[in-house]
């Protein structure tokens, strides 16, 4: 591993960008050492109408945008949460991942992918009916941590 430090004077906040050949659990480590284990919540507040849920992260299953709302999905619930999924992809855990422009999915629950050369694939949850679509731009990324989870 090389380690580059450069000191820009111009930086309004400290900057730092890991580059990797592949996503795998280093990578993951590495983001979790930077970000600190206290900065990495392991709940999230999110509502159903007037009522509010202190949820597990690992019950959800991925966060979705509709409508520029975004939902927290569960195996059996759609809920709502104030944060912005560019927010959500810094906060949360390595093992959440962003497989399309509008969609944040929690690899651990991942059971299949169904690849489609053509348009964007789609993903599969355990447990659960849902299901969501990685784009091209993000399969090989998904692919490549799924295949590096599955050796560790």
């Amino acid at each position: 591993m090389k380690i580059k430090i450069e000191i820009d004077e111009n930086l309004k906040e400290q900057e730092v960008i890991i580059r990797a050949p592949v996503w795998n659990e280093e990578v993951v480590f590495l983001k979790e050492r930077i970000l600190g284990e206290h900065e990495t919540p392991t709940m999230l507040n999110v509502r159903q109408k007037e009522r509010e849920f202190f949820l597990p992260l690992s019950d959800i299953l991925f966060f979705e945008t509709e409508n520029k709302v975004i939902f927290a999905h569960t195996c059996d619930k759609m809920l709502e949460t104030d944060y912005k999924l560019y927010e959500l992809e810094e906060m949360l855990p390595g093992y959440f991942m962003r497989i399309s422009k509008s969609t944040i999915a929690n690899c651990n629950h991942i059971f299949s992918i169904t690849r489609n050369i053509t348009a964007s694939s789609m993903v599969e949850f355990r447990d659960s009916h849902k299901q969501v679509y990685v784009s091209r731009q993000y399969y090989k990324m998904l692919r490549d941590y799924m295949a590096e989870k599955r050796r560790g």
